[in-house]
């Protein structure tokens, strides 16, 4: 299954390796999906997880969060983006988010932020599925 996480998802795996986020680039590294993104993705994933507060909550240095986005970016089947189809959701920082999944033909967004996506994703032929919800699908 081809699916984009959204950052949050990401932050949360760095921050709760217990939780289902983690859990889900447990999956991914074990090939059980396939992890979708863009450059403009994989920036936002690094500015975030740089974030001060969000090193300090998973307890990490720089250099221990820089280690562990080059782990999650080397799972990626990298995506061009050939279309942009901004502006689609309220959200503009979710844009990039959905231009990855639609570029890269995924079948899901991963987020913690369902309502930001709207049903706009559908429109594409993509769902919108919380880290929970995936991690059950790919366990039965």
């Amino acid at each position: 299954m081809r699916c984009v996480l959204d950052t949050n998802v990401v932050v949360a795996g760095m921050r709760s390796p217990r939780g289902a986020s983690a859990a889900l680039l447990m999956a991914a590294r074990r090939s059980e999906l396939t992890l979708v993104a863009n450059v403009a993705l994989a920036l936002e994933y690094e500015a975030i997880c740089l974030m001060a507060e969000h090193r300090m909550a998973a307890g990490l240095s720089q250099q221990q969060v820089g280690i562990f986005l080059d782990a999650v970016l080397a799972m990626v089947d990298p995506v061009e983006t050939h279309f942009m189809w901004r502006p689609q959701l309220r959200d503009p920082a979710d844009e990039l988010v959905l231009e990855a999944a639609v570029n890269g033909q995924a079948v899901a967004i991963v987020t913690f932020n369902r309502r930001d996506f709207g049903d706009t994703p559908a429109t594409f032929g993509i769902e919108v599925l919380s880290p929970a919800e995936l991690l059950r699908r790919i366990r039965t």
